[in-house]
């Protein structure tokens, strides 16, 4: 028996790191189909693999950093040939998840982000400081082979930087919710108010994203709405549906983008992706905290109503001996 365990190990293992690149590369391919122009740059203003990353880390632990490797090597692969520059690209994306998954780690963070500080966690270290790696990285590598230049390396740092950011913000809870599920049925009320959340967001959403006016506003009520019915589940599914679909606007020049120079348009779409996902995901942990704290509480009295129960028909409470001698042994 322990030698077929033995043998199994190195087997999962590399079933784990296959499956952890897949993702990646396949997440990096879907992001790359759309991009916007800064300056003398490409970037894309969502960066899923970022995400896919540090879930990947959250889940499994650092033995996913090698599967985090080898997708970025592909992703790498598929757009240029091999070059000095590969191993920097591979490093800085492959660094910037570990580290933020090891400050997560630091600080206590709980996967179920059913706190309000994991959600600050992840957004402060997961996202805003554990991407400034990658963004570094890419940055320093496009000034070496003389694709940006030293008056356009802050504009391209930034969306570099923000990019990564949304790809953990908005890909991470995502994944840990799927990871969590236990396929527990929602019952008829829930299921009908789930339907009817998904077709108003359905035509709210592409209203919001789409329309020459700016009304955008129109999908906080939608987020709010979902995090209080559903939590993290429904908010952070809102927040992507509405970040894709302005992002697909921004990238066409539709919309409320309409006339705006390239650079206008990335701050202009970084603004409202980072203040959707932002929204979604502290909102949903204030109100998961809070039904915690409820709970808890109802628990307590719970038990304190069946100890003065017990005390006044003559009884000792539960766990006590007869004559107030002191808790049993």
């Amino acid at each position: 028996m322990v030698g077929i365990r033995g043998r199994r190990r190195p087997v999962v293992l590399a079933l784990e790191t296959l499956g952890v690149a897949a993702g990646y590369y396949a997440a990096g391919r879907l992001g790359l189909l759309r991009g916007l122009a800064v300056d003398q740059a490409v970037v894309t203003p969502i960066w899923p693999p970022t995400g896919v990353a540090l879930a990947c880390l959250l889940i499994l632990g650092l033995r996913a950093a090698p599967g985090i490797a080898l997708g970025a090597l592909c992703v790498v692969l598929s757009l240029s040939t091999p070059g000095p520059s590969t191993i920097g690209v591979v490093a800085g994306n492959t660094a910037a998840p570990v580290c933020a998954y090891l400050m997560l780690r630091r600080a206590g963070f709980r996967a179920d982000l059913a706190r309000l500080r994991d959600g600050l966690a992840l957004v402060f270290l997961g996202a805003l400081t554990g991407m400034v790696i990658s963004a570094c990285t890419g940055v320093a590598l496009l000034l070496a082979a003389g694709k940006v230049d030293t008056g356009s390396l802050l504009p391209v740092w930034l969306a570099w930087w923000v990019g990564d950011a949304m790809g953990v913000v908005l890909v991470t809870p995502l994944l840990l919710v799927l990871h969590r599920a236990r396929g527990a049925p929602l019952g008829e009320v829930r299921w009908k108010e789930a339907g009817g959340l998904a077709v108003v967001a359905c035509v709210l959403v592409p209203l919001a994203t789409q329309s020459t006016l700016d009304v955008q506003f129109l999908v906080y009520p939608l987020l709010i709405w979902a995090a209080l019915r559903f939590q993290l589940a429904g908010s952070i599914l809102c927040a992507l549906l509405a970040s894709v679909l302005a992002t697909l606007a921004a990238t066409d020049g539709r919309g409320p983008f309409t006339g705006l120079t390239e650079t206008e348009v990335m701050m202009k779409l970084q603004a409202f992706n980072g203040t959707m996902a932002l929204t979604a995901l502290l909102l949903s942990a204030v109100i998961t905290e809070q039904r915690t704290t409820r709970q808890s509480v109802e628990r307590a009295c719970l038990e304190l109503a069946a100890a003065l129960e017990h005390l006044t028909a003559g009884d000792s409470p539960p766990g006590r001996r007869p004559g107030g001698d002191g808790p049993l042994s």
